[in-house]
């Protein structure tokens, strides 16, 4: 009976340490669970930000398309987070008119592959505007890097491709517009028109360094700024009184091989020249003053240089005098003649001189509206009259033998008479005295 008891009594403290055992074993499953679940929760969030490739405001995307439909009219900034091959459209949801692209430092390649294959790194479509800004790259591969139909900022960044680097586009409906202000842009051409376009759009550089091509007939692109490799075409594109200014040389002495767009003015080797008639005249032409003085300019532009012919044809007046002088034996005063010396930016209804191969002549534009024009000065030195020459085979004065002065009076006449008179009376002495003495011979 106290055996039972025992027993019985025993069983309630077995069945609390039971029950203690399975409440710890039940905490100790949750706070597993709990940290596996917090774990997980981790892991997950660390994948997530690692496939991350752009960011909008606080929020990051697996893609930067994904990012470009969520920007909203607080956050238009789309900043990229990494290394990224894809082509992108600038479509933002409704109300959203501007994108800002940040690279960040990292490159937006375009796809080669899949269903974005064959289009350009980004395509921004009318009634959009993306401003890109830098560091970091746009690659278009073998695609162009943009492709434009709204408008294109572009502040800063490189831009590369193998083919058309941007392409822009007029149509009957809509017209791009674009604008670069820095950055770096390189393609075997860099600006040209989208398959459909009429015209380029309105396209203005304002800064930048551009290694490529650019075509001719894109009558509405503007160069106001900027360093280029390639000459060719690039004249007409330049704005009013500007030029392509050749890069200064680097220590190496090759030079940087860029042309920099700047102020355009024109420079002559000698601002005074003097003429001199004694070593023989000519008059001048447009392009023989060109010449003579050494002026040009100080870049290629669309200009040429246009002589004053009012005051070309003064100095030439002036040295038809000098030469007639020099003719005549007489004296001519030196006199000096200034010339103003234009650049006159070319166009369809120039009227050129016949007699200058450089353009020298009448132009429409005038020089007021250019503004850009020196000045030169020609003298022509005097020429003294000559002394009056000496007559043929009349010896000097030094040289005259002395002649007998001739009597003049009638004094010097009665003195010849009487010295005729003793000659005579002389003669007949003789004749007296040579007649007596052959007498005197017979008488003997």
């Amino acid at each position: 009976m106290r055996s039972h008891e025992k027993r019985v009594n025993m069983c309630p403290r077995t069945q609390g340490k039971y029950l203690v055992s399975v409440v710890l074993t039940a905490v100790f499953a949750i706070a597993s669970l709990f940290g596996t679940l917090l774990f997980s929760t981790d892991t997950v969030a660390d994948a997530a930000e690692s496939q991350a490739v752009a960011q909008v405001g606080n929020t990051t995307y697996a893609s930067v398309q994904e990012a470009i439909g969520r920007t909203t009219l607080k956050n238009t900034t789309v900043t990229l987070l990494a290394d990224v091959t894809e082509s992108v459209m600038i479509t933002s949801p409704k109300g959203v008119r501007n994108v800002t692209f940040h690279l960040n430092g990292h490159t937006l390649q375009a796809a080669e592959s899949g269903g974005a294959a064959g289009f350009a790194a980004i395509t921004v479509p009318a009634n959009m505007q993306l401003t890109i800004v830098g560091p970091g790259t746009v690659a278009g591969g073998t695609q162009p890097a943009v492709d434009c139909r709204g408008t294109l900022r572009v502040e800063s960044g490189t831009f590369t491709s193998d083919a058309t680097l941007m392409r822009f586009a007029e149509t009957d409906e809509t017209s791009a517009q674009g604008s670069f202000s820095g950055g770096t842009f390189t393609a075997p051409t860099l600006f040209n028109l989208l398959d459909d376009a009429k015209n380029l759009g309105y396209v203005t550089v304002r800064g930048g360094e551009y290694r490529g091509m650019i075509p001719a007939g894109l009558n509405t692109l503007a160069l106001l700024s900027g360093s280029f490799s390639d000459l060719s075409n690039l004249a007409p594109y330049l704005a009013d009184s500007l030029g392509l200014i050749p890069g200064g040389t680097s220590g190496d002495g090759t030079g940087d091989g860029m042309f920099h767009v700047g102020d355009l003015a024109i420079s002559s080797k000698q601002t005074l020249v003097e003429l001199d008639p004694a070593s023989g005249l000519q008059q001048l032409s447009a392009d023989d003053l060109l010449t003579l003085t050494g002026t040009q300019l100080n870049g290629i532009a669309d200009y040429r240089l246009v002589v004053d012919s009012d005051q070309l044809q003064a100095l030439n007046d002036q040295i038809d005098r000098a030469m007639q002088a020099v003719g005549k034996r007489k004296a001519f005063e030196a006199v000096s003649q200034n010339i103003t010396i234009t650049a006159v930016r070319n166009g369809a209804d120039d009227v050129i001189d016949a007699n200058s191969s450089r353009g020298a002549g009448i132009q429409l534009r005038t020089s007021d509206h250019d503004g850009i024009s020196a000045q030169v000065t020609v003298t022509i030195k005097a020429v003294a009259e000559p002394d009056e020459p000496e007559e043929p085979g009349k010896p000097g004065d030094s040289e005259k033998p002395e002649k007998p002065e001739m009597p003049r009076s009638g004094s010097a006449v009665q003195a010849l008479a009487i010295i005729s008179l003793l000659l005579v009376i002389a003669s007949a002495i003789c004749v007296y005295a040579t007649a007596h003495l052959r007498s005197s011979h017979l008488h003997n």
